[in-house]
């Protein structure tokens, strides 16, 4: 039994008196009234009890505290770890610091998820780069942006479904999702583990958007393009973005079942080679090399099933503010910068072997070359006209398929069809011609106004020079005395050309 209060102080973890504070629960019981006249009064047994469980709860509660502590430090470790892992890629083009500092004014404004901002400036920060660890905030900065100020009617919007809500579901595309688990991204480290981190939460974005869009369902391909979003956000943001980029851009179009946005994809990229590099097309269709043996699973990943990741992040940037004209864009610079050796093959096997292996080995200069070159690009009316083209093209086919009496009539609509088709490829290269004739013609005019102001410039330095003279010639005359003037002048004239041709007149 302890006679004196100050054993039980030494077992406490703090006193009163040593931290100064007023608000500890022992407090009362520590300083009593006796201390201020400085006697010690007695206590009780049971007074002393409670002083020493009250001591060993506050000693528990700091053990437990100083446990929690130590968890969330290792949480904390291990998120940057993860977040270290999904962004071991290297980039496409270093963001500059003047696009760093404009980034983060930007998300760190205020209404930027309510109030629209310019279009353009925004997209000539897209062109100053994206620094790599805000990447998932700017895409989501540029989706809020996009919802701003394209509103989709509410037949094509997405369910409003909580994503947590989905997850308590089952879906009949497990095996399917569970089966591509495994081929997604399979040298990334973070999807690499099997039903890993990173697996498994590729795994429930997917079994929510297949709850979620039951026309679609799942499809091969999604999960290259959830992938790459899961790499720079978490799996509640990646889910918002992916309902992003599938209902507001339209993608889900391509993974239907029919396809048919997918054949038109394919359709206007064929006809971008032929208008735009015509021998590559001549030799690919010399070859029967149709678009879809190669680029459909560049439209059906958006390049990210072959392709460096850091390219592919490059392009994900102008997805979210041009669409899927990006897409296109790229599948022509790439195609247009190994037009060379495409050529060199001289075998189907050869080519499609280049297309699917050489081309997505791309070095770094040569991504960097790709996306610059995409920038310059504007092929948004070409892809319009080749899609109402296409449309046509099938109307007229489901024409043609009509009764066998009829077959003198399909003969000539086949005729009068390649007769338009071949008047519309001669219309469109007059076009191209006659493109590039205006713009000779305008860089033509703009040398004639640059050496029209040199001329007249010239001319008001020479006006200037000849005012200065005769200024000189005035001030000279004003200098000698008017009958050496005349003189000079008699002098002059006499002996000039007028004056020889005279004297020689007046000799016999």
């Amino acid at each position: 039994m302890y006679t004196d209060c100050s054993d039980v102080r030494e077992l406490l973890p703090l006193s009163p008196r040593a931290s100064g504070s007023s608000r500890d629960p022992l407090g009362c019981l520590l300083t009593p009234a006796g201390d201020l006249t400085g006697e010690h009064p007695k206590r009780t047994g049971a007074e002393y009890r409670a002083l020493w469980k009250t001591a060993i709860r506050q000693q528990i509660l700091l053990l437990r505290m100083e446990k929690e502590n130590q968890r969330l430090e290792e949480a904390s470790r291990d998120e940057l770890h993860i977040r270290k892992m999904k962004l071991n890629y290297q980039e496409v083009g270093q963001c500059s610091r003047e696009g760093q500092a404009l980034w983060e004014k930007k998300l760190t404004a205020p209404g930027r998820t309510t109030v629209p901002q310019d279009t353009e400036e925004m997209y000539r920060a897209l062109c100053q780069g994206v620094p790599k660890s805000r990447r998932g905030e700017v895409w989501l900065l540029l989706s809020h942006q996009h919802r701003l100020r394209h509103r989709l009617p509410q037949r094509q919007q997405a369910a409003d479904i909580q994503y947590h809500d989905l997850l308590k579901q089952l879906t009949t595309q497990q095996h399917a999702i569970l089966v591509d688990l495994g081929r997604t991204f399979p040298s990334h480290q973070y999807f690499s583990t099997q039903l890993g981190a990173g697996q498994l939460s590729l795994y429930n974005l997917l079994k929510a958007y297949s709850l979620l869009d039951t026309e679609v369902g799942y499809c091969q391909g999604i999960s290259f393009v959830a992938g790459v979003l899961l790499l720079h956000m978490s799996e509640d943001q990646a889910f918002d973005m992916l309902k992003f980029l599938m209902y507001d851009l339209g993608i889900r179009r391509q993974y239907r079942p029919d396809m048919i946005s997918l054949q038109i994809q394919m359709y206007q990229l064929s006809r971008l080679l032929h208008d735009y590099h015509r021998g590559l097309y001549n030799h690919l269709d010399e070859h029967e090399i149709c678009p879809s043996l190669y680029a459909a699973p560049w439209f059906l990943t958006l390049f990210a099933s072959q392709f460096p990741l850091g390219f592919v992040s490059r392009i994900f940037d102008f997805l979210f503010i041009q669409g899927t004209e990006v897409i296109f864009k790229v599948a022509l610079c790439l195609l247009s910068n190994h037009e060379g050796e495409i050529l060199e093959c001289d075998s189907f096997e050869s080519i499609v072997d280049y297309l699917k292996t050489t081309i997505p080995t791309l070095t770094q200069t040569q991504m960097e070359q790709t996306i610059a070159k995409v920038l310059e690009m504007d092929i948004s009316k070409q892809l319009h006209a080749y899609e109402v083209e296409y449309h046509v093209l099938q109307d007229e086919m489901l024409e043609v398929g009509s009764p066998p009496d009829e077959s003198e009539r399909l003969d000539k609509l086949e005729k009068t069809n390649a007769q338009l088709k071949k008047q519309n490829m001669d219309l469109l290269e007059k076009l191209q011609v006659a493109r590039q004739k205006i713009q000779t013609l305008e860089s033509s005019v703009e040398n004639f106004l640059s050496r029209e102001s040199k001329m007249k410039h010239m001319i008001r330095s020479l006006e200037q020079e000849r005012a200065s003279y005769q200024k000189t010639i005035e001030r000279m005359r004003s200098c000698f005395p008017a009958d050496a003037v005349a003189d000079v002048e008699m002098t002059h004239i006499k002996t000039g050309p007028n004056g020889k041709a005279k004297a020689a007149a007046k000799k016999p």
